[in-house]
């Protein structure tokens, strides 16, 4: 199978999180510009916003099959680096290669 490149979306929420994780959370998101560094990346994004009930983390990547586990994982490692619980984690996958690109039909 082919290599192709993907936009992997993860969504999913924070669950139980203590006082210090909050401030923490809220720390990280100062000077977040979310227009510049909240899209899809190859070393991927997760926004969220001052309510921290939900989250979500963009990640382009290149693989041969299965990019919502490996998205998956790579989401999972992040949350993990901010030292954060979550649940109900989905992934969406958009294979970029086989996008249909509607193109405006020159006027005359």
């Amino acid at each position: 199978m082919p290599e192709h490149t993907y936009r992997v979306l993860v969504r999913g929420r924070f669950a139980d999180l203590t006082d210090d994780q909050r401030v923490s959370l809220r720390e990280h998101l100062k000077g977040f510009d979310f227009l510049r560094s909240g899209g899809f990346r190859e070393e991927g994004a997760l926004t969220f916003d001052e309510k921290l009930d939900f989250f979500s983390y963009r990640v382009i990547l290149t693989a041969s099959e299965k990019p919502d586990e490996a998205g998956l994982r790579r989401a999972t490692a992040a949350l993990d680096a901010l030292g954060v619980d979550y649940r109900g984690l989905r992934a969406t996958v958009t294979d970029m290669d086989e996008m249909k690109i509607n193109r405006p039909k020159r006027l005359a």
